[in-house]
């Protein structure tokens, strides 16, 4: 009798490939070739939503759902990695707080990425 993986196995082995597949799909939007014009508001929106989808279906894990905070702080990762770094990581968002500034960094970085260009000077780049 040829040898079966137990069901719970298959399963997790799956859902691992998932996140992972999940990670590089994120990762290489991040990380893809110029393109002719930045990303769009609509573009990112789609995207942070299918980021959304994925925390809510455990990809994530557990911590992107035991918070409203954490879960914005893991879609804002899931979006772009590179940009949550530069502008979020040293100081992820806390409950309550509303940083437009922070926000509008992360945008602008957004467009930078999706056109190939170098993200220097996005840090600070709308403080007043």
């Amino acid at each position: 009798m040829p040898f079966m993986a137990k069901p719970h196995k298959t399963l997790n082995s799956t859902l691992i490939c998932l996140a992972i597949a999940g990670f590089l799909s994120s990762f290489a939007f991040t990380a893809s070739a110029k393109s002719p014009r930045p990303i769009s508001d609509n573009e990112i929106r789609e995207k942070k939503n299918a980021c959304y989808e994925d925390i809510e279906s455990g990809l994530w894990g557990w911590q992107c759902k035991s918070s409203m905070i954490a879960k914005e702080n893991c879609a804002l990762r899931c979006l772009s990695p590179v940009c949550y770094e530069l502008v979020y990581e040293s100081d992820p968002l806390e409950e309550g707080e509303k940083d437009y500034i922070r926000g509008q960094e992360y945008k602008y970085c957004m467009h930078k990425v999706s056109v190939g260009e170098d993200l220097e000077g996005v840090k600070g780049v709308f403080d007043y």
